[in-house]
Formats: C-alpha cells, structure tokens, sequence
C-alpha cells in the first residue's frame, strides 16, 4: 500500500531537510547586510548547507514514492539532544568568551565526547584548526571574530 502524500512529507529525513533549508535560509538574510568580504564564508557555507539539504529531500521522496519504510532518525536521542544542546552552548560561549576561546574548548570537547582520548591528538587538533582559522581570517583576511561581552570594553 503506498503512502499517502501527507504521510511522505511528514518522514523524518524530509522534516529534517525542509528545517534546515528554512533555517540556512533564514540565517543566509542577514548576510546581505554585511560586508562582502564578510559575508562570503557564512553565505557559502549556508548555500552549501541549503543543497545538502535539498539532496537529502530530494533522495528522501525518491525512497518514499518507492515504497521504503521510513527510518528512526536516531537510535540515540539523548545523544542527538545533546549534541544540539553542545551547539547551543558554543554558540552563546562564542557570544560571551569569544570565538577563538570556545573554539579551542569546544574542539577537544566534542572529539572526546564522541570517542577520541588521546590527549596528545586533541591538542594537535585543536592547535591545527584554531590556528588555522586565525591565519586565514584574522591574519590572511584581517577578519576580526568575536571577542565576547565577557572580554569587552
């Protein structure tokens, strides 16, 4: 028995791609009112986020409208809950310690989390991408990051 068109559109993998492509959308507005050097980095990222997800719908319906059974989203909901509550905690660390220092706390936090225990490797890869993204936005592209209010004059 195929499934209706209401029940096609309310499969997980469809509900999760049609949020992202509104959220990237929503956040992709206000790149309009930065500067274009600015704006280049999070508009790429945001377009490219709007096509993964567009991909994802696309390959979604196509299983859909072949009959198969749509799948749990995750056999770990507490890790997924987690792992956006993480996001929402870096983001308001980002705002209130800075970029550069959630970043660096953030990075050995996450990997360690999902498995990674090796001490000497966090700090490698924590040295490797915050310095990184320091030398080719701040140095190379004189792009300043947040400072945080906690840091503010």
């Amino acid at each position: 028995m195929p499934e209706s068109r209401n029940s096609r559109l309310t499969r997980p993998e469809t509900l999760t791609a049609l949020g992202i492509i509104v959220a990237a959308a929503g956040f992709l507005i206000p790149t309009t009112a930065l500067r274009p050097i600015s704006a280049l980095l999070p508009a790429a990222m945001l377009v490219g986020l709007i096509v993964l997800s567009v991909a994802l719908l696309v390959s979604d319906q196509r299983k859909a409208r072949a009959g198969e059974p749509a799948k749990s989203m995750t056999q770990a909901p507490k890790r997924v809950i987690g792992a956006f509550l993480l996001i929402v905690t870096y983001a308001l660390a980002c705002d209130f310690i800075g970029f550069y220092v959630s970043t660096a706390v953030t990075i050995p936090l996450v990997a360690w989390i999902f498995g990674y225990r090796s001490p000497i490797g966090l700090l490698i890869a924590t040295v490797i991408v915050v310095g990184t993204i320091w030398a080719i936005f701040d140095f190379g592209m004189s792009q300043d990051f947040p400072t945080g209010r906690f840091w503010g004059h």
